[in-house]
């Protein structure tokens, strides 16, 4: 089977084509450091041909939601350290995800300070699961340019930081309607200057960063989360095609590891006019390799390979109950169920306490 088959990303060769996706778990201390129960459950998965941590937010401005690990304090580091060695000395490939959340965050989670965006406009429809339990969003306040450049040297640091603690390489969660995907977003971006207004505007600020990481963690180092179609978080785009189609060609310009596509997890009957098929109409336009993700299994997994756009497929809710999915795949064993009631927050129950296949 292809999701068998070794692999090269950048410069490195993975032993399988299947990865473990990036998915929060909330787990963190309140200083934003892992535990060693996350050494634990990252090392778990290390049959994984690569994992994708969760979000590790770059710097304290970054944070966005309670009890989510951090990786620009030496403690931070020295934690995440602990993780890298062990998933190491298990035959495992490591890569942080760098998340900088953006308006997706409340104050109370962030010392009284409200969350920055590219403009100054709420989520609405929705609310945030903070400490404090759910609360309405906020309107956040909107980046100087400046701050915008910071935060570019920002994920430049994190980048150096991950390096230093171990990690393989690193990718931008530029999906999911987080800070790049703001700046991505005609409904969440409204800048008049440089960093907003035309497509190649919008661009600019995720374009920016990857040069910057594939720079602060070397080439095929990097990689990038994309979801071009979407919509939650309020993010919408009158012509997905022409936002994203550009911006993967010039990402084809960058040394990148490769391209993570996202399908959408929420029905679009509100949006006709978006493509049906992420992989079929995005995936082409990259020359690097392609990660698919999202609501794959095993059947659909093998599928999407055998197309030939896809080079790897990424699975979260199947990882996170199956910490030995590969063997589980191999053997056309049972799989365990996910208990969403434990998905963030908590200790070992649903984390760590998955059980393997005892033959």
């Amino acid at each position: 089977m292809k999701l068998f088959e070794k692999l090269t990303l950048g410069k490195q060769t993975v032993k399988n084509r299947m990865a473990m996706a990036p998915m929060t778990r909330s787990r963190a201390t309140t200083d934003g450091v892992v535990s060693d129960l996350t050494t634990v459950y990252y090392t778990q998965r290390a049959s994984a041909g690569l994992i994708i941590t969760e979000g590790i937010n770059i710097s304290t401005q970054a944070l966005g939601s309670a009890w989510t690990p951090g990786i620009f304090t030496p403690e931070q580091i020295d934690a995440w350290k602990k993780v890298t060695t062990s998933v190491h000395d298990n035959g495992g490939v490591i890569y942080a995800q760098l998340w900088h959340t953006g308006r997706v965050g409340h104050s109370v989670d962030r010392q009284g300070n409200l969350p920055v965006a590219p403009s100054a406009i709420a989520i609405k429809g929705q609310q945030h699961f903070t400490a404090q339990g759910p609360k309405d969003y906020e309107t956040p306040r909107e980046l100087t340019v400046s701050e915008i450049r910071q935060t570019v040297k920002d994920y430049g640091q994190a980048a150096k930081n991950a390096i230093a603690a171990g990690f393989d390489g690193v990718e931008l969660h530029g999906a999911f309607g987080y800070l790049p995907n703001q700046f991505l977003s005609e409904s969440a971006n409204r800048r008049t200057d440089s960093y907003g207004g035309s497509i190649e505007n919008r661009n600019r600020f995720v374009l920016e960063v990857m040069e910057e990481l594939a720079e602060a963690a070397g080439s095929g180092k990097a990689g990038i989360k994309l979801s071009p179609t979407n919509a939650y978080n309020n993010i919408e785009n009158s012509d997905p095609v022409a936002q994203f189609t550009p911006l993967i060609g010039a990402l084809n310009k960058i040394p990148l590891a490769y391209i993570h596509l996202m399908h959408p997890m929420y029905p679009l009957d509100n949006y006709p006019h978006y493509p049906k098929d992420v992989m079929e109409t995005f995936g082409p336009l990259s020359k690097h390799p392609v990660i698919a993700n999202t609501g794959y299994t095993k059947e659909t997994g093998e599928a999407e390979l055998a197309k030939g756009i896809a080079r790897m497929i990424s699975y979260g809710a199947l990882y996170l109950a199956n910490p030995d999915l590969p063997k589980r795949f191999e053997l056309n064993a049972a799989l365990n169920e996910p208990d969403r009631a434990t998905f963030f927050g908590g200790g070992e129950k649903g984390y760590t306490d998955y059980p393997f296949l005892t033959n």
